[in-house]
């Protein structure tokens, strides 16, 4: 089990998190990255459920991401004049959390904690601007895989190789074998982030959102570094999947069609909308993806297996985090509790993993209504329903909105392993 050795693609959350908990396995690990440096931008992401247990198993780790953590003190939902109607604020108990999250924290801030935790162990090796060629596995997938890269590292075999370069995982498609939006199921919407130095959120820690008909969705909150940070959200109608096509086709032309596009779409919306939209046209750090879930019958084919959003995307749920770092420490785990046995750990990842990923991937029934309704009367209701909310602080009603996002810690319970470091 010492001499394991373990390639890791993607550098983002998923991957140094499964380096360091296979490090602890004592194995040796190469984590590589197809940008040429660590990624540190980003929207902001939260760390909930069982996510939570696997964080405070790392020594350092809660204390950095709350020394890191987002600089809000809740999101307050406003009309097109900007007049408030309900805020949400987190419950003060990070085991029970409501929309907003204890742990909520840059995307790169995250990335950036776990690289820094796991950079200087001596069987973890970084190695960026590098990407897989193709992974040939043994004749009987029991045996070790050859791996041929893009770049200037040589061919080398591994006893496993682990995908987590997100949903749209090139490595899921060289490692399974299928098309690139094979197992991706789309959730019609989408969404896009980008930071400013204006502040269009008038020095206030109570990020805001306004929603506006046909599914049109933004908010605005500070950035610690200051400024705002700002994201656009487009949620179209189940019943009609063709209407992502468009945002589709701009997304395959670039990210200036991509800006015209939501530039478009939110002509009119009134309350900041054009503010943001200038703001958004002089944006080095725009990003923009379709929302989308990755539904996979297995998570491993012979000595390949999937974490994080690879295998098991969870759409606009607020549980990919999540997924990500547990299913990280899940497959380390197995792997060092049946040392030796690797067919015997990835159907222990398997079975462990399971149930977590049907439940986290449930998109509750009133998601796409609460953030995004279609009508006007749609709108209306959602006001006075999240008015009611806020009025009254039934926190219970929230739960309906956010599924398991919204559940206790103690309702996922983690399996403990014993590492060999």
């Amino acid at each position: 089990m010492s001499q394991l050795e373990v390639l890791i693609v993607g550098a983002s959350i998923a991957g140094p998190t499964a380096a360091y908990w296979f490090a602890k396995a004592g194995a040796n690990v190469t984590v590589i990255e197809r940008f040429p440096a660590l990624r540190t931008n980003g929207h902001n992401i939260d760390i909930r459920v069982a996510g939570v247990t696997v964080m405070r198993k790392m020594p350092g780790m809660e204390a950095a991401v709350r020394a890191n953590k987002a600089d809000i003190e809740g999101i307050s939902f406003v009309d097109a004049k900007g007049r408030a109607y309900g805020t949400i604020k987190p419950t003060g108990n990070p085991d029970k959390q409501s929309l907003v999250s204890e742990y909520e924290i840059a995307r790169g801030d995250l990335s950036r904690i776990l690289y820094d935790m796991t950079k200087d162990n001596e069987n973890i090796n970084y190695v960026f601007g590098e990407q897989v060629a193709s992974i040939q596995q043994g004749p009987t997938e029991d045996g070790p895989v050859t791996v041929e890269f893009t770049g200037s590292l040589p061919t080398a075999q591994f006893d496993l190789v682990v995908a987590c370069d997100g949903a749209t995982s090139r490595t899921r498609s060289i490692g399974l074998g299928c098309g690139s939006r094979d197992h991706i199921v789309s959730t019609n919407s989408w969404i896009s982030f980008f930071s400013t130095d204006q502040d269009l959120g008038q020095r206030t820690k109570i990020g805001e959102a306004h929603s506006a008909v046909g599914g049109r969705f933004m908010a605005v909150g500070a950035d610690a570094a200051g400024g705002s940070r700002i994201s656009f959200m487009g949620c179209n109608p189940r019943s009609d999947m063709e209407s992502i096509l468009p945002f589709r086709k701009a997304m395959q032309k670039g990210e200036d069609a991509v800006k015209d596009y939501i530039c478009q779409l939110y002509q009119g919306v009134g309350w900041k909308a054009n503010m943001a939209l200038k703001c958004m046209l002089m944006s080095n750090d725009f990003y923009a993806t379709e929302l989308v879930q990755v539904k996979l019958p297995t998570l491993s084919k012979g000595r390949f297996v999937l974490v994080g959003d690879a295998g098991y995307a969870p759409g606009p749920t607020g549980t990919g985090t999540t997924l990500a770092i547990v299913g990280a420490y899940l497959l380390a785990g197995e792997v060092c509790k049946h040392k030796g046995n690797l067919d015997a750990a990835l159907g222990g990842y398997e079975a462990q993993m399971r149930p977590l990923i049907n439940d986290l991937q449930k998109i509750p029934p009133l998601i796409p209504t609460l953030l995004a309704p279609q009508s006007a009367w749609g709108l209306w209701l959602r006001n006075q329903i999240f008015a009611f909310i806020c009025w009254t602080r039934v926190f219970e009603i929230v739960e309906m909105f956010s599924g398991s996002a919204s559940a206790s810690s103690d309702e996922f319970p983690l399996a403990d392993y014993e590492w060999v470091a």
